[in-house]
């Protein structure tokens, strides 16, 4: 799966949760300051060209919309995680969330529950 950069990624996540938008739509979930409108449309573009975004054109403008689903993205992200970070071992990867992350008992419920299912 392709690799975003940070900037990428925020410009899709935007996209996931509004579905479609142009350039100044994007730019309007932003938090100020704003970042400039070439450099969004550039990175619009980028992703365009990567084929993780479409657009319909409207004469000289584009509405976007996210090709990349982002349930597939996410699997894909925390494989690389687990990968490079973990040892490839998902046991290290929820220990941390385990011991780092305070879970309450209710979650930690949860998860063993979630764990169980798994192993029927």
């Amino acid at each position: 799966m392709i690799k975003l950069t940070k900037k990428e990624e925020e410009i899709m996540q935007i996209l996931w949760e509004i579905k479609e938008g142009f350039v100044k739509d994007i730019i309007g979930h932003y938090p100020d300051p704003k970042p400039h409108y070439n450099t969004i449309s550039s990175l619009v573009r980028l992703l365009d060209d990567k084929g993780v975004v479409g657009h319909r054109a409207f004469g000289n403008t584009h509405q976007y919309y996210p090709i990349l689903k982002k349930q597939d993205y996410r699997k894909s992200f925390i494989k690389d995680v687990v990968r490079e970070y973990f040892d490839n071992s998902y046991k290290q990867t929820v220990s941390l969330f385990i011991e780092e992350e305070n879970l309450s008992n209710e979650e930690l419920d949860e998860l063993m529950d979630l764990i169980k299912s798994k192993k029927q």
